[in-house]
């Protein structure tokens, strides 16, 4: 051997050496800086994180966490089971580290194929010291892990372990360990767990959001039955069980635990789904670091929304019960006082004489129909008992009758939510109407039809027949919309065809438009989480959206054209005080023109002076100006009411959960009568309290109405915006002192309907103004406008 070579192994030797003691000196470092463990604690001192409104008033306060520690004997074995045949089914092997499993992870890693390699321990060790040794991926946390794993397995059994296990490992909702979350889930003690309930429970620590059986039902379904696969291969479970369990469906029972939620429960709840995701990417413990979440929620205007919601959802409650308490409607009125309580054995007993299939469906999706087939009962005989059971079938019936509503107001100017109310009350009904319910819009999606119009640079002078028009579709098909007035007959401009809600107006635009324009339109305005379907009908609002997106799309049009995504948090805090995040609006996408805005701005100006949405000043008189958009889907199924200020847009959904049941009535059923009732309550409020400028105008000029002879009326500056609104007659309509009301005595609170025809129109224009002699600057079209033909 010669001197190099001799030289270059000796410098080889050294340096191995030299990289092994630091390598032992920084195991052994980290070793020492590993927790002491002197007891195995199940559980942990809460530390409530706080989530506060922007002026500073608790929205929510969520426990650190809702445990309820247990022994291994009060837990199914099947939980057992699949919790070792899944994550570590060499639990029992083992001294705390399975050292060819971690091998095989780091091997997979490395060819591009993620796979964890911890043990049921070492998932203890990160469940028990968060602070200490958290979760992110780098070697000083690992080391620290495997020490005080091995340390672990010294000092106590396994049988110890996996109760430890078992009571600390996190779930969503607030629930820690398995009795938590058998009671959230499944409504039951883990002690009663079958195998695919179990199996759905261990299935969610792969990822507790991506198989949130809640939300992800198909992913949580797919994830136990591989749960299930991995107990038959490990021969915990026979053959004959395993295909029972796996042929189960999906069978959750949500039942929301110990939260307490203030004043904005469902906003609550959303911004913990949202801090969920932050603080996994971000390596954060909502549970334990006590943060304070500062949100974009106004308490004052929470407060109003809240209870303009209860209160006009009642009274409409009330119409509903009456209406279809009889084969003849007992009440029809225009009027909300003319509808009483109806009592519970009456309210809705013609609608189920005529759906009772309806009825017994929805007795087959009750847990007490399930478990008496469980047991052996044979469908019919479980039908019969259930249905035989008096006091639980009225809870049934009026859980399918309870009218829901959803509402939302969001600041236009930076996209911060301001009010949300997700439901009619949050014990009743935790499902959100506001981000989770996706319902079809009605008439709300037309401006984004007429936005699309306005854009490829068709004015609101252009001019359409309003005469029953033909669609043929792809498939050989024709599609016939209607107008529930019918149609006039008549020329009308876009302006009219937008104010009067025509449909068969805006079927002519969107042919105009065209369908790829108008549904790229509608994603640049805020419909992105919703998957619309490009077909003609889709003009008409029959694509499910959620109300959130609306209200995105509408403070798009209040903003000048710029989208902004809707935000809830501002910043968050640490226990001192110190900033740990800044959030803030989210970045502006532009996606409308300036001109097309000041149009659209000005068309739904007349929607609320003089087409279907005149009961918002009719009835509760808001000051300021306002903008808006009726909506209203077939059969009356949803109601829907939009209305922009330029410093709030709100927007308002009724309807019942169940499709199937509707307003009976074609008057209370309509968005301009039912949902315009939450909004017009809400503005009320927030004006009369001021937390709202009713000096704040658009940027948009207030351009006289745009009639179908092409000439135009007076301008709104001509108009006395105090003197009082006039009927038909030219008679003042009154408003009652209490400010519930606005109605014309001598025509029964009809006051509120808007004209159907041009020539009604125009009157109604007519009668608010003075001279027909001023015009606006609006640039005219190239050439006269010619009517289209369906």
């Amino acid at each position: 051997m010669n001197s190099t070579l001799r030289q270059t192994l000796t410098w080889l030797m050294l340096a191995t050496a030299a990289l092994a003691i630091a390598a032992a000196a920084y195991v052994g470092y980290q070793v020492s800086q590993a927790p002491a463990i002197t007891e195995l604690k199940t559980t942990k001192v809460p530390e409530p994180s706080v989530i506060l409104s922007a002026d500073g008033k608790t929205i929510g306060r969520f426990q650190e966490q809702r445990s309820q520690p247990v022994t291994l004997v009060q837990v199914s074995p099947y939980v057992i089971q699949a919790l070792i045949a899944t994550e570590d089914h060499r639990f029992r092997e083992h001294s705390g580290v399975d050292w060819l499993r971690s091998l095989k992870a780091i091997l997979r890693t490395a060819t591009g194929r993620m796979e964890g390699g911890s043990t049921l321990t070492q998932q203890l060790v990160r469940n028990l010291f968060p602070e200490d040794i958290g979760r992110s991926r780098n070697l000083g946390r690992k080391v620290k892990e495997i020490a005080t794993a091995l340390r672990i397995e010294r000092i106590y059994t396994k049988d110890q372990i996996l109760e430890a296990y078992l009571n600390t490992v996190p779930f969503l909702y607030n629930a820690v360990g398995i009795e938590a979350a058998a009671r959230t889930y499944f409504d039951k003690p883990a002690k009663a767990l079958d195998a695919a309930e179990a199996a759905t429970l261990v299935a969610m620590l792969k990822g507790t959001n991506y198989y949130n059986p809640v939300l992800h039902p198909k992913r949580a379904k797919a994830r136990r039955n591989l749960v299930l696969a991995q107990m038959l291969k490990r021969g915990v479970l026979s053959q004959e069980d395993h295909d029972s369990a796996r042929a189960e469906e999906l069978q959750v029972t949500l039942t929301h635990q110990s939260i307490d939620l203030d004043m904005a429960p469902h906003f609550a709840a959303h911004v913990r789904k949202w801090l969920d995701d932050w603080a996994d990417q971000n390596d954060r413990d909502l549970a334990r670091e006590g943060l304070v979440i500062h949100t974009t929620l106004d308490s004052r205007l929470q407060e109003a929304a809240t209870k303009a919601v209860e209160r006009q959802t009642e009274a409409l409650q009330h119409v509903a019960d009456s209406e279809w308490s009889a084969a003849n409607m007992p009440v029809v009125s225009r009027s909300l006082d003319s509808y009483g309580q109806v009592s519970p054995d009456k309210a809705f007993a013609h609608f189920w004489r005529q759906h009772p299939s309806l009825l017994a469906d929805a007795v087959r999706r009750t847990p007490d129909y399930r478990q008496l087939v469980k047991s052996g009962k044979t469908p019919a005989a479980a039908l019969a008992a259930v249905q035989g059971d008096a006091e639980l079938m009225a809870k049934l019936r009026a859980s399918k009758t309870r009218l829901e509503a959803g509402f939302v107001a969001v600041d236009p100017r930076s996209g911060a939510v301001k009010a949300w109310v997700g439901s009619r009350d949050f014990d009743d009904e935790q499902f959100d109407h506001v981000a989770q319910a996706a319902r079809q819009p009605g008439s709300t999606f037309k401006p984004i039809v007429y936005a699309a119009a306005l854009e490829s640079g068709i004015l609101p002078t252009r001019t359409y027949m309003d005469t029953p028009i033909e669609v043929r579709l792809g498939n050989g098909k024709v599609w016939r919309p209607t107008d529930m007035s019918g149609s006039t007959g008549e020329s009308m401009t876009m302006w009219q065809g937008l104010v009067l809600s025509k449909n068969t107006i805006t079927t002519q635009v969107m042919q105009d438009a065209g369908l790829p324009r108008i549904t790229a339109l509608a994603k640049a305005m805020g419909i992105r989480d919703s998957k619309l379907d490009p077909v003609p009908s889709m003009a008409l609002g029959t694509s499910p959206v959620t109300l959130l997106e609306m209200a995105t799309v509408y403070a798009t049009i209040a903003s000048g054209g710029e989208h902004k995504q809707p935000y809830f948090v501002e910043r968050i805090t640490d226990k001192q005080g110190q900033e740990v995040a800044v959030f803030g609006p989210n970045p502006v996408d532009r996606a409308l023109a300036p001109d097309t805005v000041n149009n659209l701005v000005d068309m739904m100006r007349g929607v609320i002076t003089y087409g279907t949405g005149t009961m918002l000043r009719t009835r509760f008189a808001p000051e300021g100006d306002l903008a808006g958009k009726t909506g209203t889907t077939q059969n009356n199924t949803d109601g829907w009411f939009m209305a922009m200020h330029p410093q709030l847009v709100t927007g308002a959904w009724v309807g019942f959960n169940d499709q199937h049941v509707t307003m009976r009535g074609s008057y209370w059923g309509q968005g301009g009568h039912s949902a315009l009732l939450l909004v017009g309550d809400f503005l009320r409020t927030a004006f009369k309290q001021k937390l709202m400028d009713s000096q704040a105008s658009f940027a948009s000029p207030r351009r006289p109405p745009v009639t179908g002879n092409g000439e135009w009326s007076p301008t709104s500056d001509e108009v006395d915006e105090s003197a009082p609104l006039l009927d038909a007659e030219g008679n003042p309509i009154t408003t009652d002192p209490a400010g519930e009301q606005a109605r014309n005595p001598a025509m029964d609170d009809d006051g509120d309907e808007p004209p159907k025809t041009s020539e009604e129109l125009d009157q109604l224009m007519n009668r608010l103004g003075r001279s027909a002699d001023n015009r606006p600057a609006i640039t005219p079209p190239d050439r006269p406008p010619e009517p289209v033909k369906p």
